[in-house]
């Protein structure tokens, strides 16, 4: 993942929500250009803002896909359904 395809997908009118989905299984949901920041000078991280006042810094080269349709449910490891 590029940093100018990110601002690409961040940008898009009309804006898109989206998924990124990382290599450690970890899943993002960008809701509106409002739930992620790309700083002038970034090259690789993006601040990710979650519910509340949580935030993840993510680093694109871990980013495998972004996704456009709905978040999928997967199944826990112990067998209970997660967002």
């Amino acid at each position: 993942m590029t940093i100018d395809r990110l601002r690409h997908v961040a940008r898009a009118i009309p804006f898109k929500p989206f998924t990124f989905s990382l290599t450690d299984g970890r899943r993002f949901r960008v809701r509106s250009p409002e739930f992620i920041m790309i700083t002038p000078e970034a090259s690789r991280t993006v601040v990710i803002a979650e519910s509340g006042e949580d935030y993840s810094i993510v680093d694109l080269l871990l980013v495998t896909s972004i996704d456009f349709g709905k978040a999928q449910r997967r199944p826990r490891p112990n067998g209970r359904l997660r967002r």
